[in-house]
């Protein structure tokens, strides 16, 4: 069995990881694009970034916002309204921080039409990290936990024949 704990002590790290390496890039790419096209005009474009991500979290939210709402009302499990809400949250959050390339992810997570694709990927992530972690995705116990008993239904489609005993319990006859 595979030690779920294993992996997400090493998950900080990784985070912290990444975090710096983006950082590095989008200071590369602002430097890169600040030469070619002027500190003005970049600043310019951080900032407009930033006002769209404004706007966009606000105007996206409130569809996700009701739409989960409207999902809970009618008694629906709301699942996709709820990656779409993060994935909104997560999109505006990447907008408005500067750099490029955080606002492309940002983008991507916020225009209605590129959001199913990220939806998608998500679940394509979380459906491999929880098969990594030794979890069905049909249940919350993990495969091989104390207790579970691998095994498989399996329907018998052929009619049977009453025995006596069928027949007994159906007739109330019972010794």
């Amino acid at each position: 069995m595979k030690n779920p704990q294993g992996a997400y002590r090493l998950l900080l790290p990784a985070l912290v990881i990444s975090f710096i390496l983006i950082s590095v890039a989008e200071v590369w790419l602002l430097t890169l694009v600040g030469g070619w096209i002027g500190l003005g005009w970049t600043l310019l474009i951080l900032v407009a970034e930033a006002f769209l991500g404004a706007w966009l979290l606000r105007r996206e939210g409130r569809k996700s916002w009701s739409a989960l709402a409207k999902a809970y009302e009618a008694g629906r499990t709301p699942t996709g309204h709820l990656a779409d809400a993060a994935l909104v949250l997560a999109g505006g959050i990447m907008l408005i921080l500067p750099g490029f390339f955080t606002d492309i992810i940002g983008l991507v997570f916020l225009l209605p039409f590129t959001r199913p694709l990220a939806r998608k990927a998500l679940g394509w992530v979380v459906a491999r990290q929880m098969s990594r972690a030794g979890l069905d995705l049909g249940s919350a116990l993990p495969k091989n936990a104390p207790g579970v008993v691998p095994g498989e239904v399996v329907e018998d489609r052929a009619p049977k024949s009453p025995t006596q005993a069928d027949r007994d319990v159906i007739s109330g006859e019972i010794e």
